[in-house]
C-alpha cells in the first residue's frame, strides 16, 4: 500500500502550485466542499491509514488462485494512480484533463484506490481489505457529482463534452 500512496501524492508534491491550481474550485462553506470534506475524511482519514497498518499483518500466500487474481487488479489500479497522479500534476491549468487514462475514465486516481484495494483483498483473502474498497469507491461516488459540477462551471462546453465521451468509472 506504500507504493499506492506515494504513486498518487509524490507528482503532486513535486509540482505543487500546479496541482493547487488545478483543485481550486468553490469556496469552503459550499455544499461541494462538505461533500468532498466527508469523502476526504473516510478515505484520507480513515481507510488510507487502516490499510496501512492492517496491510503490514496480511499475509500472503504463493501459488494460490486468489494471488494471481488479485496481483493484475492491484498492478492497474497502481498505474491508473501513477499515472493520472502524474498528468493531474502536470497537465495545463486551463484545460480539463481529458487525455491519457483521463480518456477512459472521468476519476481515474478514485477509480485506481478502488481496483487496488480490490486487488490486495482478493491476494491476501482479506474480507476486510474488500470492505474498505466498497467504502472507498461509495465515499467518491457521491463526492464526484459535486465535483463535477464544479469542473462544467470552470470549463464549461468542453467539460460537458468530456462528461459525455467519457465514463465516470471505466
Amino acid at each position: 500500500t506504500l507504493a499506492l500512496y506515494a504513486s498518487a501524492f509524490v507528482p503532486m508534491i513535486i509540482n505543487s502550485e500546479n496541482a493547487e491550481k488545478r483543485m481550486e474550485g468553490e469556496p469552503a462553506g459550499s455544499d461541494q466542499h462538505r461533500v468532498m470534506r466527508i469523502a476526504t475524511v473516510i478515505t484520507h482519514g480513515v481507510i488510507m491509514p487502516l490499510t496501512l497498518m492492517y496491510s503490514i499483518f496480511l499475509p500472503i500466500q504463493l501459488g494460490t488462485w486468489w494471488l494471481f487474481a488479485g496481483v493484475p487488479l492491484y498492478l492497474i489500479g497502481l498505474f491508473m494512480v501513477l499515472t493520472s497522479s502524474i498528468s493531474f500534476a502536470f497537465a495545463p491549468v486551463g484545460e480539463p484533463l481529458s487525455k491519457g487514462v483521463y480518456a477512459i475514465s472521468r476519476h481515474p486516481i478514485y477509480f485506481g484506490f478502488f481496483l487496488a484495494y480490490t486487488g490486495i483483498g482478493i491476494c491476501c483473502a482479506s474480507v476486510l481489505f474488500l470492505l474498505f474498497a466498497i467504502v472507498w469507491i461509495m465515499s467518491w461516488h457521491f463526492a464526484v457529482a459535486e465535483e463535477e459540477r464544479i469542473m462544467i462551471q470552470k470549463y464549461g462546453e468542453a467539460y460537458e463534452r468530456y462528461l459525455e465521451q467519457t465514463p465516470r468509472w471505466i
